[in-house]
């Protein structure tokens, strides 16, 4: 018996290699054309990636860097100088953690109660709530050791203790509504947001004099830092991080040297905000050798194709193509919502009735 498979197109191969090589079509001159021409961009990328390494390097031997992070202690600053070591700030106090900590505890018991709603007799959520109800009430047995004002001390008892009673009366019913959730929460709103009045000035206070130091330490050369920011969608609005070094480099420095950049998680790394800031920097002179101006790649390069695309299709079915407004590649404009005619209702936490 042959020991090898003849093909249709004249070729044979060994038995032993017909278990993971198939006779297939061979591919239409059309799709080897497409993959040719694919190839290049897929090439593109890689050359990209290792050019960035290079110019990442470059870039912190040039000039100063500094890498404003979101983490839940309040956020993490490091400062990068051309031939010294990072320079890692201090953390912010930990009243600012404290405060968030109790702050955050009436939404944890939500989380645990709210899905089960619509089937509050399913007692899944027991388990889960009689071991946060352990927890809570070791925070409050261990509240007068802490190093606090007794006036914050105060704040955080009470939003324990409102969450202790409500956990307890679930607990003992061995069910709850929604109005009785609703209550329990409406009732802690107010001390919540105090403990927003705990931890914001600990937390600004920190970075302010962070920033404030390190702009004397580097004189001259803080002209030419850039600095970067990281947020979540739900943090931008008021980034703290980013307003406080937005207060030391001026309004020339936004969207210049000074950068917000959103990420698909909280915590991110130095590295992955060092590669960001890199291709920012490096594609801004592709956009000068190639286009004559030098922000144009900030924004998406194919963006103008697309909106003249959008009008022609609207046009098309008669109806009126929704557009943002043109704007300058290059913009000192605030990186979040600025104009309180695009918008209505409250604005802040106080004009909540």
């Amino acid at each position: 018996m042959s020991n090898h498979a003849h093909l249709s197109n004249g070729n044979t191969v060994p038995e032993f290699l017909r278990v993971v090589i198939a006779e297939e079509e061979p591919a239409s001159k059309r799709a080897v054309a497409e993959q040719d021409v694919l190839a290049l961009n897929s090439s593109m990328m890689a050359i990209y990636d290792q050019t960035l390494e290079k110019y990442k390097r470059n870039l912190r031997e040039r000039v100063p860097i500094i890498l404003a992070l979101f983490t839940g202690a309040g956020g993490q600053m490091i400062l990068y100088r051309p031939d010294h070591e990072p320079l890692v700030a201090e953390p912010v106090p930990i009243v600012y953690q404290l405060a968030k900590s109790v702050g955050h505890s009436s939404m944890a018991i939500y989380q645990i109660v709210a899905p089960y709603l619509s089937h509050p007799t399913d007692q899944s959520w027991r388990g889960p709530l009689q071991v946060y109800r352990t927890q809570n009430q070791s925070a409050l047995v261990s509240l007068p050791a802490l190093d606090m004002a007794d006036d914050d001390r105060a704040v955080l008892r009470a939003i324990l203790e409102r969450n202790l009673a409500f956990m307890d009366e679930c607990l003992s019913r061995g069910t709850f509504t929604y109005e009785a959730i609703e209550k329990y929460i409406r009732g802690c709103a107010p001390d919540s947001v105090k403990t927003i009045g705990i931890a914001a000035p600990v937390q600004v206070g920190h970075w302010m004099k962070v920033v404030e130091s390190w702009k004397n330490l580097l004189g001259q050369e803080w002209e030419r830092v850039y600095a970067l920011s990281n947020t979540l969608y739900v943090a931008r609005q008021n980034n703290i991080l980013f307003t406080v070094l937005a207060q030391f480099m001026g309004m020339e420095a936004m969207g210049d040297r000074l950068l917000l950049i959103e990420t698909a998680e909280f915590v991110t790394t130095p590295e992955k905000m060092l590669d960001i800031l890199t291709r920012i920097v490096s594609d801004r002179g592709i956009g000068m050798v190639f286009f004559k101006d030098y922000f144009l790649m900030d924004a998406e390069l194919l963006g103008g194709g697309g909106r003249a695309a959008i009008e022609r299709e609207m046009t098309k079915r008669g109806l009126q193509p929704m557009l943002p407004s043109r704007a300058p590649f290059r913009s000192t404009d605030w990186p979040w919502k600025t104009d309180p005619a695009k918008g209505k209702g409250p604005s802040c936490l106080e004009e909540i009735k």
